[in-house]
């Protein structure tokens, strides 16, 4: 199960991000298929958030197939191919690096001295 964690600073609505997530999880493979997600109601609950905003999410990726509700038992994830387009991936990491790069040249740091942080990360594999 992934970890919800909402910005409300970024301008992107809520609902919004809840699919990104859920997209990203699967596309990740923190998400399995099969896999339980929490109830509207539960979600909505933890993340502080209106239920018809977890619905909403919800239906949006039952539309695409990617989840399945079944009554009474729950909503699962469906699929797993083709979560998130090449072109999609691509806005997304253009968008993270864009809120990276703000947050850390408003304190000052400069592209060197980012990219050699990024470079010491032990996740990262080659720049």
């Amino acid at each position: 199960m992934i970890k919800f964690i909402l910005d409300y600073s970024n301008g992107t609505p809520i609902y919004r991000q809840i699919i990104d997530q859920i997209r990203f999880g699967i596309a990740s493979g923190q998400l399995k298929v099969g896999e339980q997600l929490p109830t509207v109601r539960a979600l909505a609950v933890e993340l502080k958030v209106n239920l018809n905003t977890v619905s909403k999410a919800y239906k949006e990726l039952e539309i695409k197939n990617i989840l399945t509700t079944q009554q009474g038992s729950g909503t699962f994830i469906n699929q797993a191919d083709h979560v998130i387009q090449e072109g999609e991936r691509e806005n997304k990491l253009k968008e993270i690096c864009s809120q990276f790069s703000s947050v850390a040249l408003s304190y000052g740091f400069s592209i060197e001295e980012i990219i050699r942080e990024l470079k010491s990360i032990k996740n990262f594999k080659t720049l």
